[in-house]
């Protein structure tokens, strides 16, 4: 539950908000704030990563891009890249033969641009090796979320309930915004300006209103846009695989902590194991496909656990995170994440 002092330090945040012009207010209201832990502010963050799946036929990838420009060498050509464009020059060189190699050969030195816009000098085929295989360890980072692109420049608004200092920034680009993200801290609440425009993977405009419309675009985002979906996972074979515990839990105000030390095993049955230290406690878990949207139904009869039975609908996963929300009149939240 927020404290009193934070309370009022956001209320005073929205009222300050509240006194723009009357026009202003028509076309640009903040349509609700958000923290440095909100779920929106993770995705926000994620969509203004570093692009980096473009050239995963070079450098094998998707954590990280070499800076152009370059050159490489495939089937003995020499090919100049100097812009995303000269990707398919790789590509349709590769495709020309069957009967080649197509062994993609970097001319070093070159840079490598993390999705994080961290940039590494790399002078030599072992060190870039040794970099991929890096990478390769952490198969289930959440990686850049592709196909939403923010029609620059935004406007924020800040309030920091440590000073009581109400302030606005104006974002001209996606490392700016990234950087922004990075940077926010507890005390501090953000409120973006809309509206917001921005362009999906298929060069269409959309018009952003308010936060549950972005995190509709970005869940959209993740669903169709294929460079979000490079590998298949299978959700039944995932979620049943190990043991989880709750990072996040959402309804109304973050209630994480009632499940601090809970450790839930799926199994194929479709019974779940819920123990933290001596107590255990089964339930029953459900999943089906509605409207193309995958949903999870928990049943458990305790009073802590039952109120996770919700009909929760996935908003994306992968081998190591399930993250899951409802919306009604709010949005809630719950993210399991493997032990």
């Amino acid at each position: 539950m927020l404290s009193l002092k934070k309370y009022l330090s956001i209320a005073v945040f929205l009222f300050l908000l509240s006194c723009q012009s009357e026009m202003d207010e028509q076309t640009n209201t903040a349509q609700g704030t958000i923290s440095n832990v909100s779920p929106l502010t993770t995705y926000l963050q994620r969509v203004a990563m570093v692009q980096t799946v473009q050239d995963n036929i070079i450098d094998r990838s998707s954590y990280c891009t070499i800076k152009l420009p370059y050159t490489v060498t495939v089937n003995n050509a020499k090919i100049a890249v100097n812009t995303t464009a000269d990707y398919q020059k790789v590509i349709d060189n590769i495709n020309a033969n069957n009967y080649d190699d197509d062994i993609v050969k970097i001319d070093f030195p070159v840079t490598m641009v993390y999705y994080n816009y961290i940039e590494k000098d790399i002078p030599n085929e072992a060190d870039f090796n040794s970099l991929i295989d890096y990478w390769n360890l952490y198969p289930d980072l959440l990686s850049k979320i592709n196909g939403l692109n923010i029609d620059y420049p935004i406007t924020i608004n800040i309030y920091n309930s440590a000073n009581q200092v109400a302030s606005s920034a104006s974002i001209t680009d996606d490392q700016a915004f990234f950087n922004f993200i990075k940077n926010l801290n507890a005390s501090q609440y953000i409120s973006l300006k809309y509206p917001i425009s921005v362009l999906d993977y298929n060069n269409q405009t959309k018009v952003i209103s308010n936060n549950l419309d972005f995190e509709n675009a970005i869940k959209y985002a993740i669903d169709y846009c294929p460079e979000n979906n490079i590998v298949a996972l299978d959700f039944v074979t995932a979620i049943t695989n190990g043991s989880w515990g709750i990072p996040y839990y959402f309804t109304d105000s973050d209630k994480t902590s009632s499940y601090s030390g809970y450790s839930f095993v799926f199994k194929s049955d479709k019974s779940v194991v819920a123990t933290k230290g001596s107590t255990t406690e089964t339930g029953t878990w459900e999943t089906i496909v509605q409207n193309n949207v995958r949903e999870l139904q928990l049943n458990f009869s305790s009073e802590l656990l039952s109120k996770l039975n919700t009909n929760w609908k996935l908003f994306e996963f992968n081998n190591s995170q399930i993250r899951l929300r409802t919306v009604s009149n709010s949005t809630n939240y719950l993210y399991f994440e493997k032990n």
